[in-house]
């Protein structure tokens, strides 16, 4: 089964009214709800019914799934080297501005102070991680004028990846490539500006991009050789922090990553 384009990123909330109105003063263009196919709702093992609210921004797609079966919510021990910490990276031409509005609007901040800019080796970019209003995670983005990147414009410009936590690099690698994706850049992030964008002491992560054929939107590997965390219990598919990255395709199906990320093919 091959990953050739990214489809949509679906979160899961028990909280829609107020993420839809976060995600509306992000940038997001909130959609009409529609219920959630019950041929779905089956391949994902889940009860009862659920409604959908879909988003843009740009061309990139982000769904809210609320479930009348709820899960566990996101997990608050959660820091920016848990497995669990699936964050979406949105683009913007002033990391600064889209901040003050996500604050003004109910986010919380992961990174100490403000947006930080990232030495070269570590791609230069400035970015801030933060949770939204239920404690999904996000990261803005911010390249600098002499980056290599397609990302070009003003405001809001989309969702450049998902960005998750794994544990041992080399067989996450092989599951991506084994699907259809391709490596792309490959940084070590450490020190002291990383350490203020993860709020983490002394982190050492792997940052390994994973590129399907079409899209602008891609996978980042995060392996954090430091702090290392034992490993945690997998989440369910209604939980908060389960979300799920939708690639196109005619056959439905749910996957999960070595990691136990979710992966659904149609839908």
């Amino acid at each position: 089964m091959t990953f050739a384009r990214i489809a949509a990123f679906r979160l899961v909330t028990q909280q829609p009214e107020a993420l839809l109105g976060f995600y509306a003063a992000m940038g997001f263009t909130v959609q009409p709800s529609q219920p959630i196919a019950q041929d779905e709702l089956a391949m994902l093992g889940i009860g009862g019914s659920g409604t959908r609210w879909p988003m843009r921004l740009s061309a990139a797609a982000l769904d809210l799934d609320c479930y009348d079966v709820a899960g566990r919510p996101y997990p608050t021990e959660a820091d920016a080297a848990s497995i669990c910490f699936q964050h979406l990276a949105l683009v913007t031409d002033d990391a600064g501005a889209a901040w003050a509005r996500a604050a003004a609007a109910g986010a919380t901040p992961v990174s100490r102070g403000g947006p930080v800019t990232l030495p070269p080796s570590s791609g230069g970019v400035t970015a801030i991680k933060f949770r939204d209003p239920e404690g999904h995670p996000l990261e803005l983005l911010c390249f600098p004028d002499t980056a290599d990147t397609h990302w070009r414009g003003s405001g809001m410009l989309g969702v450049d990846h998902s960005a998750i936590v794994v544990r041992n690099l080399a067989v996450s690698k092989a599951f991506y490539l084994a699907h259809g994706l391709t490596a792309g850049t490959t940084t070590l992030n450490q020190g002291a500006a990383q350490a203020v964008l993860d709020d983490l002491e002394d982190p050492i992560a792997d940052v390994v991009a994973m590129v399907p054929q079409f899209g602008r939107s891609h996978v980042e590997l995060l392996h954090y050789r430091q702090p290392e965390h034992p490993a945690s219990a997998p989440y369910s598919v209604n939980d908060v922090a389960a979300t799920r990255i939708v690639w196109r395709g005619a056959n439905a199906a749910l996957l999960r990553d070595p990691n136990g990320h979710f992966h659904q093919v149609g839908g």
